[in-house]
């Protein structure tokens, strides 16, 4: 019977997540950025929510297309994966990830974890040696059954992604899928969350009820690849290669060490659809052969189209994020990209939509909230934080309502629907907005100073929490806000009353946390 994370899990205060590993055969784009940030934003949420966080992510390096890629370049296998690798470790720092390790497949440590599950998997009887004979996608790294071909032009066989693929005859081990067809179905049955969002549960679901057949996890037309262990001239398949790598990183197969311990399984698998069945039929498939614990869940989110059109670098519209980072901010382009569409669907990148998106909620919500706030305080109140005398309603109720709410947030992160999360953050935001419009603090400096000062304070501890709250998504932006009001202690466990602002901190004057953008072409 196969482990779940429910009957493995001991340290509920550990949480492990990890992206695919980017394969390097091109530069990074916006898939990649955008699993990445979704990864990053959970990772951080869960460490301001009192967890010890594993975040994985790498490059994946062997394989014959990385092969095909090096010699066309005119440069050996791993000096090829060397420069690209840190196109995506570069990708990394510009993005602001905060990922606790980077793995590469070309890595000793890998070689060694995988060459021992491949073992473990002999032993268990669920690897036999014979010939393949079926279509493959050098391109897709996968192989493709006579029924899932689509035409091309001209009569030529295409995969179902689009991409070219060759008859290939060769000798090949095999892993014994086919024993495993019951198993999943259980595990999809029995887990209904195993693979989110439902939608993707029910393709995988589909697929497995329409039969398995043994998988091909070698080859032998080419050298570049991890070695079969005792069988000369095979190399690994890149999928048992390339997804044992979440095993690599918690030191399999040390599974007495401490970071297996503490990590394994994985909470969550963050991928593209694309990738979907790799992560939710044959990984599955290969712990429950080697008798390990499942991961918890399979995330698969959607793709990115481009102004309506799909990307694509034949259209020459492929999205760079460098230049997104460049043109809007590191932080405006984290906040889109978690916000706009919901995650796990299809979306359309639109840089109107980008300036309106962020214009409204950021420069003109949180942005200028905390500018006319902090301003009326450093001009009104001495440069200090004013004290508050006894609070109203009204007050209590806004700051009852921004503590309330980390917990309708840690539910929606818990399902990874960012869109949510953020949506209830920022209707926190306008509800302080809306607070200092009934006020009226500068009305109430010729009125009622004692008020005023309650008010500026009640207001001066809403961006205070609303500051924590952003952290995950937008990191620098929100040290910006909490450095401005003096906040050291930044965690979770501050969003109430004990975490409270002292009266009398200096408030210097605001330095603007959020630019209004514009469009370049408007800016022009």
């Amino acid at each position: 019977m196969f482990k779940s994370l429910r009957e493995t899990m001991t340290d509920k205060s550990s949480f492990y997540i990890t992206t695919p590993i980017y394969y390097v055969n091109d530069v990074p784009h916006i898939g990649h950025a955008y699993t990445t940030l979704a990864c990053d934003v959970l990772a951080r949420f869960k460490r301001l929510d009192g967890y010890d966080v594993m975040f994985l992510t790498g490059t994946d390096e062997h394989g014959q297309k990385v092969e095909k890629s090096a010699e066309k370049a005119g440069v050996a296998p791993l000096e090829f994966c060397d420069r690209v690798s840190a196109r995506f470790q570069d990708l990394a720092k510009a993005m602001n990830f905060s990922n606790d390790q980077f793995i590469r497949t070309t890595e000793e440590r890998h070689k060694k974890s995988v060459q021992h599950l491949w073992e473990r998997l002999v032993e268990k009887g669920f690897i036999y040696e014979d010939k393949y004979a079926g279509w493959y996608s050098v391109r897709d790294e996968a192989f493709y059954a006579e029924s899932e071909l689509i035409d091309g032009e001209g009569g030529e066989k295409l995969a179902p992604t689009g991409a070219p693929v060759e008859w290939v005859e060769e000798p090949s081990y095999f892993f014994k899928l086919s024993a495993f067809e019951d198993k999943l179905l259980e595990l999809y049955d029995g887990q209904d969350d195993f693979v989110m969002p439902k939608s993707r549960l029910n393709e995988v679901r589909s697929f497995v009820k329409g039969g398995l057949e043994d998988l091909s996890i070698s080859r032998t037309t080419f050298n570049w690849g991890v070695p079969v262990p005792n069988a000369d001239g095979h190399i690994m398949y890149v999928w048992i290669d390339a997804l044992t790598n979440y095993l690599t990183a918690v030191g399999y197969p040390d599974v007495d060490g401490i970071d297996y311990q503490k990590f394994w399984p994985a909470n969550v698998h963050m991928v593209g659809k694309d990738i979907l069945r790799f992560h939710a039929v044959y990984w599955p498939a290969f712990l429950m052969a080697a008798d390990l614990p499942l991961p918890n869940r399979v995330f698969a989110h959607g793709w990115w189209t481009n102004e309506g059109q799909k990307i694509s670098k034949s259209l020459g519209n492929v999205i760079d994020p460098f230049e997104l980072i460049e043109t809007f901010g590191l932080d405006e382009t984290r906040f889109f990209l978690m916000r706009e569409v919901p995650f796990g669907n299809d979306g359309d990148f639109s840089r109107q939509s980008f300036v309106h998106r962020a214009n409204a909620d950021l420069a003109n919500g949180l942005g200028n909230l905390s500018q006319r706030t902090l301003s009326m305080i450093h001009k009104n109140c001495e440069a200090k934080l004013p004290a508050p005398g006894e609070l109203a309603a009204e007050d209590t109720e806004l700051l009852s309502g921004i503590e309330a709410v980390l917990e309708t947030v840690r539910g929606h992160m818990d399902k990874q629907a960012f869109h949510l999360a953020l949506e209830a953050i920022f209707a926190q935001a306008a509800a302080a907005d809306r607070y200092i419009t009934t006020q009226e603090p500068w009305k109430l400096r010729k009125t009622d100073t004692a008020r005023m000062e309650t008010v500026l304070y009640v207001l001066a501890e809403a961006i205070r929490m609303l500051g924590i709250l952003i952290q995950p998504i937008m990191p620098e932006a929100a040290d910006k806000l909490l450095s401005q009001i003096s906040v050291t202690n930044r965690g979770f466990d501050q969003l109430n009353e004990a975490g409270r602002l002292q009266p009398g901190i200096d408030i210097p004057k605001p330095k603007g946390v959020f630019p209004r953008l514009e469009l370049p072409e408007a800016a022009e």
